[in-house]
């Protein structure tokens, strides 16, 4: 039977050179993807879980995850520093600062822009990472690069795509035999888990289902296109002509609603968790100071 796949099999049906150019021309776009800056309006509703707001925190590919302004509505005094992972990306993440009448220029925010290995250890109290840990290519190294990233006691916030995300698109390519539509999704309890071997603490994992709709299917196509692009290793070699995607395109219109509309799931994996503190390592005899002791037993931290 089939079933969703792994992270370590996500990551071998990844074409890391797809991904790269895909990032490229993403890095073009003047904003982000529509459905990216819905899902962080979304995923900012869950802030008010984390008791202590971040005094730094962390945009993990700042410019496509689109959440700049709903965290800094959340956390205006605190410093966001960007964080992407092409040089191309970076350029489209440093801009000017604002006119002199601006309330951002008086908020006490600073703003910073890195590329992704230049993060220090432990050099904030949050990570956002929106609609990006899907694209990356290694799961489990991104998620030690996060944790490494934080501070004690530190958080991470972030939203991915789950396996059922376009599964009618996948049971049309299938059935025209036009092999994989874009490469898999892992599920939310593998990353769950995954959180944990890196060391994370008190992961909480949820998932929700969007139906997206479109007038025409030409108008899903190049959504579809503006949210990433096809980087499995066995999608079709070269450029697809025109006659395929006129064929694509009635396929599409012949499975639309009574009103005409092209409909496509996605499902959003979101996930949060702590840096939790070092644990003291067990020795045949130990000794602990009074003074560690209690400072050990009044030290508390803020519960998602």
């Amino acid at each position: 039977m089939p079933h969703d796949p792994t992270p370590a099999e996500t990551r071998e049906q990844i074409d890391v050179g797809a991904v790269s150019h895909v990032l490229w021309r993403l890095s073009r776009q003047a904003q982000a993807p529509w459905l990216h800056r819905e899902v962080a309006q979304r995923m900012a509703e869950r802030l008010p879980l984390i008791r202590e707001p971040p005094q730094r925190w962390l945009d993990w590919w700042a410019h496509l995850g689109g959440g700049a302004a709903v965290v800094r509505q959340a956390y205006p005094q605190a410093q966001r520093i960007a964080v992407e992972p092409t040089p191309a990306l970076r350029a489209r993440s440093e801009q000017p600062l604002p006119p002199w009448w601006s309330p951002r220029r008086w908020s006490g925010a600073t703003e910073t822009v890195l590329l992704q290995p230049q993060v220090a250890d432990a050099s904030a109290e949050m990570v956002w990472a929106n609609m990006m840990l899907h694209a990356c290519l290694d799961m489990p190294a991104m998620l030690a690069n996060w944790r490494r990233a934080l501070v004690v006691d530190g958080f991470v916030m972030f939203s991915t795509l789950g396996p059922a995300t376009l599964q009618e698109l996948r049971a049309l390519y299938a059935q025209l035999g036009y092999g994989a539509p874009h490469a898999p999704f892992a599920d939310m309890h593998d990353v769950g888990d995954l959180l944990v071997h890196a060391g994370f603490a008190d992961p909480v994992m949820d998932q929700e289902m969007l139906t997206l709709t479109w007038s025409t299917p030409a108008a899903a196509l190049d959504e579809l296109r503006a949210l990433g692009g096809n980087v499995h290793p066995q999608r079709h070699a070269g450029l697809r002509t025109p006659r395929w995607r006129n064929q694509l395109l009635r396929q599409l219109e012949r499975r639309a609603d009574a009103d005409g509309r092209v409909a496509m799931t996605f499902e959003v994996v979101y996930g949060h968790a702590f840096r939790p503190r070092p644990r003291a390592r067990v020795a045949a005899t130990s000794t602990v100071s009074l003074a560690d002791m209690r400072a050990s037993l009044s030290s508390g931290r803020p519960s998602g």
